[in-house]
């Protein structure tokens, strides 16, 4: 529960915002302050909602438990997973299979986790890295479900991926922000609660994985991910772009990044909630206008989030997850991710293999992960990041891309959308100008990185 003081300052913020708004006494009923309000139920509930159910709320571990060389320095380790069948004449090596632990140096005691499988087809390929949301959720995520280079299948033994992202890219997968699936901290001051944070943590990390692996530092780079990674992936890009300007280490050779239905711009993202939910008949128009008069609110919210700091952003929280919820108890068991689709019951997808998976002995004995437990989403990694979260809200992308500032904005924004094809079927629509892309998938989810 709140501490006293919190929850009075946290009321009252609320009672501010609305004091402002000329539909206040319109409004009050769709605020409504409950447990599942408050970012760490939330947060649970999301993760249940996947058929998750996590050892603990965070990977901060008790120093004795485990023990690595001391420095800021890589271990890592050739593997193959046990249940996994490989093509006759491939050898251990050829696999190129690595897992690994890297100790932070600009942390109390943090040891960041990775995997790294090289391309299928040539080292030569571009390294790409792969951040998934949350915030606070293992990449293993879409390492398993996603663009992997296999997938579980129910008996627990991995089939190929047919589309791994492996066929054509050396791959990346981290575990990040500290306390999220094998990374881990016998420190609680690790965890992490902004982008300079995050996006530090995770160049310091590349400058050591180039200097192990010398053979893939010139490769081109990307940096890719969905949903929270929308706010992870331009802060970490433009701090690759930083070390290389200043020739910090080791160069980078960012190419370009990609973000799959990510959490970027709140000015310009929030309005499309009610928007696209009246446009996919979700709710209807006076739905729609009633709970549009949360929004002034939600601004007013984010606007102080980012200058007054943690109770003006829990308070901005509140409030504009209220659209959401508010969508969302008259969508039913409509699955908010894929809205053509139905929630059984609470849930809407399962996920719950990767977590018996990966808690197998003999996985975590060939991963080399001791007795970490693997946390698959960190409830607690989610709270520490809601400034961050406040400025960042998981709708309407289009809008935010539209309105981006640079040298091509006016001809990308006159450019016309064109069928994006795919073995001869139209896909979606695709608009380009110069270096910017923005690509809308026909028929499929927010997770839509296994094409």
């Amino acid at each position: 529960m709140a501490k006293p003081q919190l929850l009075f300052l946290f009321s009252f913020s609320l009672l501010c915002l609305i004091s402002f708004s000329a539909a206040a006494s319109s409004i009050t009923a769709d605020l409504r302050l409950t447990d599942s309000s408050f970012p760490s139920v939330h947060a649970k509930k999301l993760i249940r909602e996947l058929n998750l159910f996590p050892k603990g709320e965070v990977n901060v571990v008790d120093e004795h438990r485990v023990s690595l060389p001391e420095g800021p320095k890589l271990v890592e380790k050739r593997f193959k997973f046990p249940t996994l069948e490989v093509p006759g004449g491939v050898s251990f090596e050829d696999l190129g299979h690595h897992a690994g632990y890297y100790k932070l140096p600009n942390s109390h005691d943090a040891r960041m986790f990775y995997f790294f499988f090289e391309s299928r087809n040539s080292k030569k390929d571009p390294v790409v890295i792969w951040l998934t949301g949350g915030p606070g959720c293992s990449s293993e995520l879409a390492l398993f479900y996603e663009n992997g280079p296999f997938t579980i299948a129910d008996n627990m033994s991995l089939v190929w991926n047919e589309y791994g992202w492996d066929k054509a890219s050396n791959l990346l997968y981290v575990d990040q922000p500290i306390g999220t699936g094998f990374s881990y901290s016998s420190d609680q001051r690790d965890i992490r609660h902004n982008e300079d944070e995050v996006s530090n943590d995770l160049y310091d990390f590349l400058q050591a994985f180039f200097a192990e692996h010398p053979e893939f530092a010139k490769n081109d780079f990307f940096i890719t991910g969905e949903s929270y990674a929308g706010h992870y992936i331009p802060a970490f890009a433009a701090r690759v772009h930083r070390g290389n300007k200043a020739k910090e280490g080791i160069h980078i050779n960012l190419k370009g990044f990609a973000i799959g239905n990510g959490l970027t711009d709140p000015a310009i993202q929030y309005k499309a909630y009610t928007d696209y939910a009246l446009d996919m008949g979700v709710i209807k128009k006076s739905d729609h206008d009633r709970i549009n008069k949360l929004v002034p609110i939600c601004e007013m919210a984010i606007k102080l989030c980012g200058t007054d700091g943690t109770i003006s952003c829990m308070a901005s929280y509140f409030v504009c997850n209220n659209i959401f919820n508010g969508i969302m108890a008259l969508a039913g068991d409509t699955n908010y991710y894929d809205v053509r689709k139905k929630c059984e019951g609470s849930l809407c997808y399962d996920f719950s293999n990767m977590e018996s998976f990966l808690n197998k002995k003999s996985v975590r004995d060939a991963l080399g992960v001791g007795n970490i437990d693997f946390v698959s989403c960190s409830p607690t990694v989610y709270q520490a990041m809601l400034v961050d979260w406040m400025r960042n809200l998981e709708v309407g992308n289009s809008r935010w891309v539209h309105a981006m500032e640079w040298s091509g904005q006016k001809e990308f924004v006159a450019s016309p959308e064109v069928p994006f094809i795919v073995d001869g079927a139209e896909a979606g629509v695709l608009k380009t100008h110069g270096a910017l892309g923005f690509l809308k998938v026909i028929s499929l989810p927010t997770c839509l990185f296994n094409l």
